[in-house]
């Protein structure tokens, strides 16, 4: 069944650290052989033995329009036709900073950059830059990508400095990374009790990277307090939930504003980008207007920004898109749950707008200690088997899964047919 993957991927271990280029990828946590994809169509990808799956990850959230979507698709076509890439400004880059612009209340400009790590990393020294303070409070269980002063984990404290997480970070780099519990609000406070120098808490409002975690109304609440009462700045991680979990992204589902706001993955529609947003008395702090400075030779790539336009463009003229979206979400997960139950198996779903998430527990999750708890092994098994019937999900209990438009009530129908199955097995 995966006898093409198994070679492809023994041949690409020779050339690349772990085969994979992106670690998750490498299905460490769920055992068995990454399927090598050859092409997608609509909601469905297929692999190089010509295996068909119902695709949930959408390439980690921005294909909203499921694959190769003939509008999104002539836009980079036409683009790309026209050249790749100039490192000179282009209108695409203001028409899609404008319909960004448009749709959110708390922003009035945007800089593009390639990818979400960069992102948050610009925010962040964004962040410091207007504070004039070091310090930048993260939660546990929240990415912001893999730049070295966000690559740290909890020490023995509730709150405490950071110790990196991986070997090439320095503590130096780590020393002004201080962690707080996701959703303890007394935590929360506790760490700015303890410290004075904090330039900002950057979080992801709705959390995708363990599973899908909503923070709480009130733990956001106190975030904004806190930030107002202290001189910091709330930065809002919305790299995956941006115009994913509505059209304006968390801002459409929670009451709490933040200053600065990072977007990737969906104002790309798959192509790399990235983007962090804020008023104009913050985001004019940064070169070349201020001193604070960013740069980036493929930022505002034109290829991009077609593709990213045409994309939002589409969800902003079909705002009910999120409604059917949310629906799919809700059917599949409650599905889900049903059959899980009819096993006597526990199982925790929740969703947000097209995004999905699901925990093989018997106590809704709040933080990344609650996901531990979890039964992983039982995820594996049915991450395996739900794979040998055609249905792609993410490949780790810490990954969110989502819906695009593509996918049919019928779809769902088949993988709750073929999860019921399963759980028959588990």
């Amino acid at each position: 069944m995966f006898e093409k993957s198994q070679l492809a991927y023994s041949q690409a271990k020779e050339v690349i650290p772990g085969g994979v280029d992106s670690p998750v990828r490498a299905f460490t946590s769920v055992g068995g052989v990454p399927p090598f994809i050859q092409k997608g169509e609509g909601a469905y990808i297929y692999d190089i033995d010509n295996n068909k799956y119902l695709d949930f990850v959408q390439s980690w959230g921005p294909l909203i329009f499921g694959h190769c979507n003939k509008e999104i698709e002539d836009a980079v076509i036409d683009t790309v036709k026209k050249g790749l890439s100039f490192g000179a400004p282009t209108e695409l880059e203001t028409q899609l900073a404008s319909e960004i612009v448009d749709m959110h209340d708390n922003i009035d400009k945007v800089r593009f950059v390639s990818s979400g790590t960069e992102a948050v990393m610009s925010a962040i020294r964004l962040a410091r830059g207007v504070t004039k303070k070091d310090d930048i409070l993260k939660f546990e269980g929240c990415y912001h990508g893999h730049s070295d002063s966000l690559l740290v984990q909890a020490g023995s404290g509730l709150a405490t400095f950071g110790t990196p997480s991986s070997p090439g970070v320095p503590e130096d780099l780590t020393k002004h990374t201080l962690l707080c519990e996701y959703n303890n609000i007394e935590n929360l406070k506790k760490c700015f009790a303890d410290n004075s120098d904090i330039a900002c808490i950057i979080i992801e409002p709705i959390a995708g990277n363990m599973g899908l975690v909503p923070a709480d109304e009130a733990f956001l609440k106190t975030c904004r307090e806190l930030c107002d009462k202290h001189g910091a700045l709330l930065i809002f991680d919305e790299v995956m939930s941006g115009f994913r979990a509505s059209l304006t992204g968390a801002h459409g589902i929670v009451e709490t504003s933040a200053d600065i706001v990072t977007f990737g993955k969906v104002i790309g529609a798959g192509m790399p980008v990235g983007a962090f947003a804020s008023s104009s008395e913050i985001m004019d702090h940064l070169s070349p207007d201020g001193a604070v400075y960013q740069a980036g030779t493929l930022s505002g790539n034109p290829v991009a920004m077609a593709a990213g336009l045409v994309s939002l463009q589409k969800l902003k003229a079909n705002p009910e898109v999120y409604d059917d979206l949310s629906a799919k979400a809700i059917k599949l997960t409650q599905g889900l749950k049903s059959v899980a139950a009819k096993n006597n198996i526990p199982l925790i779903v929740d969703t947000r707008g097209s995004m999905f998430g699901f925990f093989f527990n018997e106590n809704q999750p709040k933080n990344i200690k609650d996901v531990a708890t979890s039964d992983f092994e039982r995820f594996a098994t049915f991450h395996s088997e739900m794979l040998k019937r055609g249905f792609y999900f993410a490949c780790s209990q810490y990954e969110t899964g989502f819906i695009s438009t593509v996918m049919t009530d019928d779809d769902i129908d088949n993988c709750i047919k073929a999860a019921s199955e399963v759980m028959e097995i588990l």
